[in-house]
């Protein structure tokens, strides 16, 4: 059982972690922020989470499997990120 004391800081940071992941989901809203770019004269789409850059925008606004190779891209990255953030948690409760 944990003193009043000992809870209260657990708590804490319990909450600062929630409110740090919070804040990384949500973001600031700045537009240096993008998520995705589609430049129409230049037939290009670039996403900027994965930096997938494809040269078939017409393609990809169509549906084509060209948005396969973002959508792969995406889901690497988020099982990379899991992986990363259970390792993060595993050091956590060794401490």
């Amino acid at each position: 059982m944990f003193s009043t004391g000992r809870y209260e800081e657990e708590l804490r940071k319990r909450n600062a972690a929630l409110a740090e992941k919070r804040r990384s989901q949500i973001g600031s809203g700045d537009r240096s922020e993008r998520i995705r770019t589609y430049n129409f004269q230049q037939g290009r789409v670039t996403d900027h989470r994965v930096n997938v850059t494809l040269h078939s925008l017409d393609q990809v606004l169509a549906g084509s499997d060209d948005i396969d190779t973002i959508v792969e891209a995406l889901e690497r990255q988020r099982l990379f990120d899991d992986l990363q953030h259970a390792e993060e948690e595993e050091e956590g409760e060794e401490e």
